[in-house]
């Protein structure tokens, strides 16, 4: 596990109250994010939502902070993260705001302080491009969308 990092936080008015991501276990990769709505959200079957978290960040140069569904949340209710993961940019100022998705079958309502995402903080490599003729060759080579098929490789041999 890498050395921790410092990143500074600012709540803003409507989340002046809720608790601070934290870690829930000493090998937690992610921190919970609470809702910061001010009542109670119901969200119909296949409504998607903007749920505030009422907290801004700045994340070191080099960073990035991942918005991901909770796995409670998606296996029991149906509901998670729409663009999962969200990206929370270094050079981001803004409110953290949540994209939930309700694809469960029934009405799902959003409490204020609910832990509805996890934040993962991120290093983030940069790439180059570099133009070519032609790519190197592979093992799988151009195949693509189930061209590894579905079982695993133990499963093909045996």
């Amino acid at each position: 596990m890498s050395a921790p990092i410092d990143i500074a936080v600012v709540r803003l008015p409507h989340g002046a109250d809720l608790a601070l991501p934290a870690y829930a276990s000493d090998d937690s990769a992610g921190m919970d994010l609470a809702a910061a709505v001010d009542t109670a959200l119901t969200m119909a079957p296949g409504e998607r939502v903007l749920i505030p978290t009422g907290l801004g960040i700045a994340l070191p140069p080099g960073y990035e902070a991942q918005i991901r569904p909770r796995s409670g949340l998606a296996l029991k209710h149906g509901v998670t993260v729409l663009n999962s993961p969200g990206t929370v940019d270094a050079d981001y100022r803004g409110e953290i705001g949540v994209i939930l998705a309700n694809f469960g079958a029934e009405p799902f309502t959003v409490k204020r302080g609910m832990r509805i995402a996890q934040l993962v903080v991120a290093p983030v490599s940069r790439a180059r491009w570099q133009l070519v003729e032609q790519l190197p060759e592979s093992a799988r080579g151009a195949g693509g969308f189930g061209s590894s098929g579905l079982e695993t490789r133990a499963a093909r041999a045996g």
